[in-house]
């Protein structure tokens, strides 16, 4: 009898691998616990679909007393989003007993919403009860996992902990990689943010100089630093361009949000020392672009590689805004000059991917 821990290194978003996606899609029942805000436990029963990332579970219209939206498990996860989920199978031969422990947090996926359309695809796709039920119009209970414990008698194995996303090809990779702006609150090992930095520094650059240098800020007290420093030019400029003090004050409510909330901020600075000098404005002026086309390298190596490792990523301008107040919040040299702000964790809530243009619309061609 033995327990397999599929959670991936401590931190990341847990490992599910062929064999264990296949034991959860091949069950039709769950057990979701939620607790309420005073810490009181609730379970139940429920339906679920899996897209090896997430857990869905349809509001369905079985008969209830209260409306879908009033029911204990939604009040209790509005209340405290934290949840299990619990898969398992009893046999009387007990060396074929099984379950798997899934822990993370729920939120509602409301109607309209890419990732409700989604679900609802799924759910029907599994339980064909569902397709004459209108379970379209209600609210989809989205779980996403932080840490999975899968365990069968007999078995003995040990941590699964390969990276979720390392054996995609590159244009799955290239596609796949999008700007997140909610993080969930989990630790983001060192180990990990040195592995995206690690490709940064392979990004061509001119005369091979690596006109780049990167600032890490995890600690909580230098991101408000941080965040008072750029709202302050944020709320001079969207003042100077004619903004309501509403729309003002609500634009950086979200941005210091995505500041303060965010596990880890890299700061990608342009660096010119080292770099030529032609007493020559034009030469110059092309020198400097350079290095700014270098650093945006630089950043598309750090985006996909930490896609590949099961980070997400959001990708801010900010900084190019107010470089001389994120210098002085973050006590950096003169010499680098910040461009960016990149946003690394683990996705708490994707935002709709927008439209890319099609090929045809990008390509000037000499046929």
């Amino acid at each position: 009898m033995g327990e397999l821990e599929s959670s991936g290194i401590r931190g990341q978003p847990p490992v599910f691998t062929t064999e264990l996606v296949a034991y959860v899609d091949s069950q039709r029942v769950a057990r979701l616990a939620t607790v309420d805000g005073e810490g009181r436990p609730s379970l139940v029963p429920v339906c679920y679909a899996f897209d090896g990332e997430r857990f869905y579970i349809a509001l369905d219209e079985k008969p209830k007393n209260v409306p879908p939206t009033r029911l204990k498990r939604v009040r209790n996860i509005r209340a405290n989003p934290s949840v299990s989920l619990l898969i398992d199978s009893y046999n009387d031969d007990w060396s074929r007993l099984r379950y798997v422990l899934v822990n993370g947090t729920a939120a509602l996926e409301d109607q309209g919403a890419e990732r409700h359309t989604h679900a609802i695809a799924l759910l029907r796709k599994k339980y064909p009860q569902y397709r004459t039920m209108r379970i379209d119009e209600q609210p989809v209970i989205v779980v996403t996992p932080a840490s999975v414990r899968s365990w069968k008698g007999g078995v003995v194995e040990t941590e699964d902990a390969p990276p979720s996303r390392t054996e995609l090809d590159f244009a799955t990779l290239a596609r796949g990689r999008h700007v997140v702006r909610r993080y969930l609150p989990i630790e983001v090992p060192t180990s990990l943010v040195e592995q995206t930095l690690e490709a940064a520094r392979w990004a061509p650059s001119p005369h091979g100089m690596q006109p780049w240098r990167f600032a890490v800020i995890t600690r909580p007290d230098l991101k408000l630093k941080l965040a008072d420093a750029m709202s302050n030019e944020w709320r001079r400029n969207l003042t100077m361009d004619g903004e309501s003090s509403e729309v003002v004050d609500t634009r950086l409510r979200k941005s210091r949000n995505r500041v303060l909330n965010t596990p880890v901020l890299v700061i990608p600075c342009l660096y010119m020392e080292g770099m030529h000098q032609y007493h020559d404005p034009i030469r110059d002026e092309a020198e400097a672009i350079m290095a700014v086309q270098s650093l945006g390298a630089a950043i598309q190596n750090m985006l996909l590689s930490a896609y590949s490792i099961g980070l997400d990523t959001g990708w801010m301008c900010a900084p190019l805004f107010c470089p001389e107040a994120v210098r002085a919040a973050l006590d950096l040299e003169p010499s680098l000059i910040p461009h960016a702000l990149i946003q690394l964790g683990y996705a708490s809530q994707d935002p709709p991917r927008r439209p890319h243009r099609p090929i045809s619309e990008l390509v000037v061609r000499y046929d």
